[in-house]
């Protein structure tokens, strides 16, 4: 008889239920902590045996020594085999749990490669992996030297953020200490980066053993940081198996989860490919499945659902238990997303055989296409964007942190 093991999942967005489910169709037994304002989300009730409520509103910021705590309460008569950090914003939390806990799986010190900024330009730099020049915000007189040395503009990037939240564009230096004096205390918790002009490209993968088995290469048509503060489309389409980028990428990207120690997880990792001297550079990576419904696209290009995979990984490695690597369809894919400026857009004019995907959320847009073809894929991603910016789009300002 297989044996059942307990998994607490943690997540402070609404996210992740093909993983709680896929952890259940192991035989597992799962257990969820989230905020309390998503209670009334529509979570996988189904395979959840009980979940347990944080009633903090920032999703960034619940008080560690509660939810320590609460995990200790519970543990006296629920034995959890694994804790899983289903959001950005849940690897450190759950890193300090397995702490605490001695529970196997990512600590605390390599989880900081693949949630803080700093450190995993660090780590790269003296692993041989390129990234642009930059520095932290430590120290004013290695401030000055940065500033002296690299030419702007830069980039003023929180270390513990997702997405492109709370980057700033510097063309100055009277602007770069006008924004230092304007954080205050809080200036340890960003870093300075040179802007790198370039193609940003993304690699969704999945680890284990240390080994990667699975991994998908995907192009931003327009950069987060774009649409974040641009107000524009987000677009992203995957790469040709025969592209440049995808073989560069590739390998790169498997040197990258080596050198960071990754050694069973879903991650998705970010680089820029340099306009001045086409060198692929490193710009962050994450051990979690891909937001923006990438992972949607991933699926529709390979047949393989990252957070499936992701589940099976996690039980194969605490049962001891071999793991078949997915196979890829080796299709192509694209997604196209917008704020829509209506509740419940009609997307029915678009009618291509290609759509395999429509987005469900209020005040959204968004479609998936797949094809044999990229060029196809692209050729409809550009006909779509620019319908959807005349007739559906609307836009907002970038948060400077998240809610």
């Amino acid at each position: 008889m297989k044996k059942q093991f307990t998994f607490l999942c943690v997540s402070s967005y609404f996210k992740g239920s093909d993983f709680l489910r896929a952890c259940k169709a192991q035989g597992n037994k799962v257990y969820l902590v989230t905020a309390h304002k998503l209670r009334d989300e529509p979570w996988p009730w189904e395979v959840i045996e009980d979940v347990f409520y944080m009633p903090e509103q920032d999703s960034a910021d619940w008080d560690m020594n509660n939810l320590i705590n609460a995990v200790a309460y519970k543990m006296r008569v629920i034995h959890f085999d694994r804790f899983v950090a289903l959001d950005d914003f849940d690897v450190e939390k759950v890193s300090k749990l397995r702490e605490q806990f001695r529970v196997p799986g990512m600590g605390d010190t390599t989880s900081r490669f693949f949630r803080d900024k700093l450190a995993m330009r660090v780590k790269a730099k003296e692993e041989g992996v390129p990234v642009p020049p930059f520095t932290p915000l430590f120290n004013n007189a290695l401030i000055e030297k940065y500033t002296a040395e690299v030419a702007p503009p830069w980039m003023i990037k929180p270390r513990s953020e997702a997405s492109a939240v709370g980057i700033k564009k510097i063309h100055n230096t009277d602007q770069l200490w006008q924004v230092l004096n304007d954080l205050g205390d809080d200036r340890h918790k960003y870093l300075l980066e040179k802007f790198a002009p370039g193609t940003v490209y993304h690699v969704d993968a999945v680890t284990y053993k240390g080994k990667t088995v699975f991994s998908r290469v995907s192009r931003y048509l327009d950069t987060p940081f774009e649409v974040a503060h641009g107000g524009g489309v987000f677009r992203t389409v995957t790469c040709g198996f025969e592209d440049h980028a995808n073989k560069e990428l590739t390998k790169l990207n498997n040197k990258l989860m080596k050198v960071f120690g990754m050694q069973y997880s879903a991650s998705h990792s970010e680089y820029i490919e340099s306009n001045e001297t086409g060198e692929f550079l490193f710009l962050e990576t994450s051990s979690r499945v891909g937001g923006a419904n990438i992972a949607e696209m991933v699926e529709k290009a390979s047949g393989v659902n990252l957070w499936t995979e992701w589940a099976k990984v996690e039980t194969a490695m605490v049962g001891g238990a071999a793991y078949k690597t997915p196979k890829d369809s080796k299709k192509h894919a694209g997604i196209v997303v917008s704020l829509s400026r209506f509740e419940h857009p009609d997307t029915s004019s678009f009618n291509d055989e290609e759509i395999v995907w429509r987005m469900n959320k209020a005040w959204h847009i968004g479609l998936i296409v797949q094809s044999d073809s990229p060029e196809r894929v692209r050729e409809l991603l550009d006909g779509y964007t620019k319908r959807i910016q005349e007739d559906f789009h609307a836009s907002v300002p970038a948060p400077d942190k998240s809610p």
